[in-house]
């Protein structure tokens, strides 16, 4: 049998996600309501007060701009400077998603 020793009051130790790990879960946020609020255009501003609340603090409208240029590099997302759009291959595997 395996000893495991737990001090008094110990917590666990919560797992705390990296940089990197946070940038993709902030991403994956943004497409994804890109996507399900298409066809409509979104702003910036529309994208993150719906994912920020009323008044978001400088790191999580600059985690969602940083977000918007990634999704865009990748080809995901268009950005014209005012809106945010799906593009087509993000939109085709949207629809590819229903089938699984």
């Amino acid at each position: 049998m395996h000893d495991q020793r737990i001090s008094r009051g110990a917590k666990p130790c919560k797992h705390r996600p990296s940089p990197a790990e946070e940038d993709g879960q902030v991403e994956s946020a943004v497409l994804a309501f890109v996507l399900d609020e298409h066809p409509d255009h979104l702003t910036f501003s529309e994208l993150s007060l719906a994912l920020s609340g009323a008044s978001p603090d400088f790191g999580r409208r600059d985690a969602i701009e940083r977000a918007i240029r990634e999704l865009v590099r990748g080809g995901l997302i268009h950005h014209d400077g005012v809106f945010v759009v799906p593009s087509r291959p993000a939109l085709y595997f949207h629809r590819l998603e229903a089938f699984w």
